[in-house]
């Protein structure tokens, strides 16, 4: 499903790093903080360990607890609604829209009480949600926590002209690059970016035991940095990350137009004024066992992604929406199966991967 990139570049900047033995709060960091920021269009970017402490962070950073509620997508990984019972907080899941996988702006409206303090929006499979979440959330002076982990490079054409990316679609923006991303630090990493002026400085203190420059804890935080040699990795694949995103627009536009005369595949749809950033390209089907099954058979990798919604896992047998039924939510975890849109498939891969759907049915 994934091949990481790793080439001379990224090599020869992490043994400098190395050689430097400047391995914590360096240059490197600061540096990809930067450029992550300019890259997404946010005030600011620091980096952090991984995508889920960056999600506990930036409800912290909102000043989010016991008593809140925040509101979060049941289709989606488990992290982007455990953050909030992490912080004390009750998720409250609302269901998706039936064909681009994302908080439905209808049932986010309906989901809003007086003990509602924020939503968290997931750009899921790298899809951008609804534009219209940004301004529901003014609004109802709400926060809006951007899960932008498989999101990396989207972009959204907005009503007023703009051109956004992930990671400047919402007040906070939470990024992973675990292995199998878009891009990658060599391991675990995150990020936290911010379009709000009055979060810029917590952020940076949180991920540093929550301590002001001069060194006094004036916020609840932890040790949430990320090590420099995984900064300087992140900093060489930043520069290659807009190719790397076109190269899984063409896979993915290739694999759609193969499966527009499919019997009983249904490929993915974009939302229309978006940029999809395609961390994973899900195929609808009736059978998702039986096309796993004969994928499998021929040796491609495909996935079934988050086939028990997250309100109905364990962890939450005890909250009041354990057994109810979101009904597109339901359909997406019964019908979806991913296939390989990595940006390093090869060529004859492509061609093995459309062979394999066109013998299915």
């Amino acid at each position: 499903m994934a091949r990481p990139s790793w080439d001379e570049a990224m090599r020869s900047s992490a043994m400098a790093t190395l050689d430097s033995k400047q391995w914590v709060k360096g240059a490197q960091g600061k540096a990809f903080g930067k450029a992550f920021a300019e890259h997404c269009g946010a005030l600011s970017a620091t980096p952090c360990q991984n995508g889920s402490s960056a999600l506990w962070a930036a409800l912290r950073i909102a000043n989010i607890g016991p008593g809140d509620e925040v509101i979060v997508p049941s289709f989606t990984f488990i992290s982007s609604t455990t953050c909030a019972l992490l912080v004390g907080a009750t998720p409250v899941f609302v269901d998706i829209e039936p064909d681009y996988y994302c908080l439905d702006l209808n049932e986010v409206k309906a989901a809003i009480t007086p003990k509602t303090k924020a939503v968290i929006g997931v750009h899921l499979f790298g899809q951008p949600y609804d534009q219209g979440l940004v301004t529901l959330c003014k609004n109802h002076n709400l926060v809006l926590i951007e899960d932008a982990a498989q999101a990396h490079g989207a972009e959204q054409k907005f009503s007023d002209g703009t051109i956004r990316k992930a990671g400047a679609m919402g007040d906070i923006g939470c990024f992973s690059f675990f292995p199998s991303k878009n891009m990658a630090v060599g391991g675990e990493g995150g990020m936290l970016t911010t379009t709000h002026p009055d979060y810029q400085d917590k952020i940076v203190g949180i991920t540093n035991h929550g301590r002001s420059p001069d060194l006094e804890a004036i916020q609840l935080g932890s040790n949430l940095r990320m090590s420099e040699v995984s900064a300087s990795i992140g900093l060489v694949q930043l520069s290659n990350l807009d190719d790397w995103v076109e190269l899984r627009r063409q896979n993915a536009a290739f694999f759609t137009q193969e499966l527009a005369d499919h019997p009983t595949l249904q490929a993915p749809t974009v939302r229309p004024h978006s940029t999809h950033a395609w961390h994973q390209y899900c195929i609808r089907t009736e059978h998702p066992d039986a096309l796993v099954a004969h994928l499998d058979e021929l040796g491609i990798d495909a996935r079934r992604y988050y086939t028990t919604p997250c309100h109905q896992q364990s962890i939450y047998k005890n909250h009041a929406q354990f057994t109810q039924r979101l009904e597109n939510t339901h359909t997406a975890s019964n019908s979806l199966v991913a296939i390989p849109v990595m940006h390093e498939l090869l060529d004859d891969e492509k061609q093995r991967i459309v062979a394999a759907l066109r013998s299915y049915c």
